[in-house]
């Protein structure tokens, strides 16, 4: 067996069509890509398994304070955005819980932010920029809501 180092960091969403083509959603700083490439099924239910692998080993980052609740329960209310990157943010100071919807209609939950961070995040003059900055890989996180397009 010959082994290749991967990056996946950068891989938002997976997705499989009946013309064979699997579709990579991509996080690409301020925008997200979507990428079709040729293969069969079982390259997706290889993606799934990883990420199923991946997710239960993922490590609680030190900044988390409790467990990520349901998007549901009760729902963070979210602002529209301007950004190529996100369509609005959310935030619920009791809990310190961050919610960002992806252009692709994703929505993923963020535990243990401050509000000096959400305040800065919310008004920063580029959201994809103080994402990638300041939330992506600080802080524990699950994705609510899968997406519902692609762009």
């Amino acid at each position: 067996m010959k082994l290749s180092k991967v990056n996946l960091s950068n891989l938002v969403a997976i997705a499989h069509d009946e013309d064979f083509q699997l579709g990579l959603l991509l996080d690409r700083g301020d925008d997200l890509e979507y990428v079709e490439i040729p293969a069969p099924v079982e390259a997706y239910d290889g993606l799934q398994t990883l990420d199923e692998a991946i997710g239960a080993e993922r490590p609680v980052l030190p900044n988390s304070t409790q467990p990520v609740l349901p998007a549901t329960n009760p729902p963070i209310p979210r602002q529209p955005v301007k950004s190529t990157m996100a369509r609005s943010l959310g935030y619920d100071r009791d809990r310190a819980l961050l919610q960002v919807e992806f252009q692709s209609g994703a929505v993923y939950q963020y535990e243990g932010v401050d509000e000096d961070t959400w305040d800065a995040f919310r008004t920063s003059d580029s959201t994809g920029a103080f994402f990638n900055q300041a939330i992506k890989g600080n802080y524990h996180f699950q994705q609510v809501q899968p997406p519902t397009s692609f762009c």
